[in-house]
């Protein structure tokens, strides 16, 4: 299976809501996070926004069939991920990984400190999934304010502060 990685054209918005909505699916794995699967993504529009705004990678399958997506903006000299999904059908065959490594590849272009994200600390493939990637799990002494305040805002959206985590990958 060829996988081709690149960045996002607003042509491409209409397909990423349900490129979410299918990785979503994996919450139903864990009955505290089961909600997460039925909650709303982000529609069409605000996808082509963030296309026009952050940066946005895709990945293309067979028939240029998406597969997935990234999504990431520029903080303090680091590059944050926003999110990071994979279509259910796609999933286990290294397209999160070759997205990742594609925003770190540019993170490295770009001359950046770090790329940052949280995710949960306890799922397998959210926080064991990057720190294979080399990225480390931030203390609390380590969390800077932007991703306090990313992390307070997952809480207050109803996301299970304990099992969030904030990670960093030092590009420097």
């Amino acid at each position: 299976m060829t996988i081709v990685v690149r960045r996002a054209r607003e042509a491409d918005a209409p397909h990423l809501p349900a490129i979410e909505q299918s990785a979503a699916q994996l919450f139903r794995l864990d009955p505290q996070l089961a909600w997460l699967a039925d909650s709303a993504v982000p529609d069409a529009a605000q996808h082509a926004q963030a296309i026009r705004e952050a940066t946005v990678w895709v990945a293309e399958v067979a028939q240029q069939q998406l597969a997935g997506f990234l999504r990431a903006v520029p903080v303090d000299n680091q590059l944050h991920i926003e999110e990071l999904s994979v279509s259910q059908h796609w999933q286990g065959r290294g397209i999160g990984r070759k997205l990742l490594l594609a925003a770190i590849e540019q993170a490295r272009h770009a001359q950046l400190q770090a790329i940052t994200l949280t995710t949960f600390r306890d799922l397998p493939w959210n926080a064991p999934f990057y720190q294979r990637l080399g990225f480390s799990l931030l203390t609390t002494q380590q969390t800077d304010a932007y991703l306090r305040a990313v992390l307070d805002n997952e809480t207050r959206h109803g996301l299970p502060r304990a099992r969030r985590c904030a990670m960093r990958l030092a590009l420097a």
